[in-house]
């Protein structure tokens, strides 16, 4: 019997305002077809889950979540105010602030409540370009890579000593002037008031800690053996350095990744099924490389997206709109449509109203799964759910 393990939290964000009225489809309302001229579905592919929605037909490699009682579809997820802009509805998302703007990352403060001592650099890890604002915290190390294959901070960098010394050069153009031993540097001179300050320090920390992230990371690729054979294609990439990393037991309790760009204006049909089922096939591998590994148990998947588009098609694809959908699933998860689909008939400028708050979902996560205290973080008491 496998050792009882600490729960594990996968977040996957679809980048640029996933369709969710073409993602999960009420095919049995008119209104859909009368409402989507072009950009539609036809009633015969979709993949029924009820006699009144159904799945896009490029979820097929995880719709067996949903007959298996593994999926929670979080239906009209949204926030008050809706904003269409994906950087500023990103940002909200980020920080679980609504209302004004934040530097710190929701799950930034999630990894400070496990490791408040940030001793562990892998405690967060990010596979993607970039590190997500989400994870975003002064003082919380979060290690990200775009591979984790041949990867490494400055790699390419001629020699392990010739990197080193690039990168303590790195670090003491943002220490103050201070190297390892404490002893002062004549660098530059220091405004203590300069809030820039700040920022430096901050890149170098991160810069020292990316580095000691991937000096342990890449060992995980010698501990890996599985079975399960990924498709080609970033996300599975992605999922699969996921799966890599977790079972090298680092320690690393939070992953996140993404893809995309779902900002599907144009051409959205094929666009939008080559993207879904890249994503539902890249996560249907994953799992069952966890089942492989007998790690199903204590990890559960959130997928987001900033927004969902607007209820009438432009003709060729969709603008941005409101009133989204989000899944969670995993073997823990308790299946099921939470929230309500949104009324077709009762729209805000074009848009489908949401009707539950993305930070239930949040707090759900945050309490039910991980066991931290949701309000410092959501900013508030919300209504929790029961998929978990």
């Amino acid at each position: 019997m496998s050792a009882v393990k600490d729960p594990t939290l996968v977040v996957l964000q679809l980048i640029g305002g996933n369709d969710a009225m073409n993602t999960v489809i009420p095919y049995s309302n008119p209104l859909y077809y009368d409402s989507r001229k072009n950009v539609r579905i036809p009633e015969e592919d979709v993949l029924k889950i009820d006699i009144t929605y159904g799945f896009h037909p490029s979820l097929a490699a995880i719709k067996p979540f949903w007959d298996a009682g593994k999926m929670a579809i979080i239906e009209g997820i949204g926030y008050p105010k809706p904003n269409q802009s994906h950087f500023r509805s990103m940002d909200i998302w980020y920080t679980a602030e609504p209302e004004k703007m934040s530097t710190e990352g929701w799950l930034g403060q999630v990894v400070r409540e496990m490791d408040p001592k940030a001793e562990n650099v892998l405690k967060a890890v990010n596979f993607g370009r970039g590190l997500p604002r989400a994870l975003s915290l002064a003082g919380v190390p979060v290690c990200s890579l775009a591979q984790l294959d041949g990867y490494g901070l400055l790699t390419s960098l001629g020699s392990v000593d010739v990197r080193n010394s690039a990168l303590e050069i790195f670090s003491c153009m943002y220490d103050e002037g201070m190297n390892d031993s404490g002893t002062v540097k004549t660098i530059k001179p220091v405004n203590v008031d300069d809030p820039m300050n700040e920022v430096m320090r901050y890149m170098g920390n991160t810069g020292l800690d990316a580095q000691k992230g991937a000096d342990i990371i890449v060992t995980a690729l010698d501990k890996y053996k599985s079975t399960v054979e990924y498709p080609n294609s970033t996300i599975a990439a992605s999922l699969k350095g996921i799966a890599q990393t977790k079972f090298a037991d680092f320690g690393t309790r939070v992953f996140y990744t993404s893809h995309g760009t779902f900002d599907t204006h144009a051409n959205e049909l094929p666009a939008h099924a080559q993207l879904w089922k890249e994503v539902s096939e890249g996560v249907a591998a994953f799992f069952a490389d966890l089942r492989e590994h007998d790690q199903s148990s204590d990890t559960i998947m959130l997928i987001w997206s900033e927004f969902g588009r607007r209820v009438k098609d432009n003709g060729a694809g969709t603008d941005h709109g409101a009133g989204g959908v989000a899944f969670v699933l995993g073997d823990p998860v308790n299946g099921g449509m939470y929230g309500e689909y949104p009324k077709l008939d009762d729209l805000e400028i074009g848009n489908l109203k949401y009707n539950n708050d993305f930070r239930s979902t949040y707090s759900t996560i945050l309490e039910k799964w991980l066991e931290i205290e949701a309000k410092p973080i959501v900013h508030g008491d919300f209504e929790q759910f029961a998929f978990v």
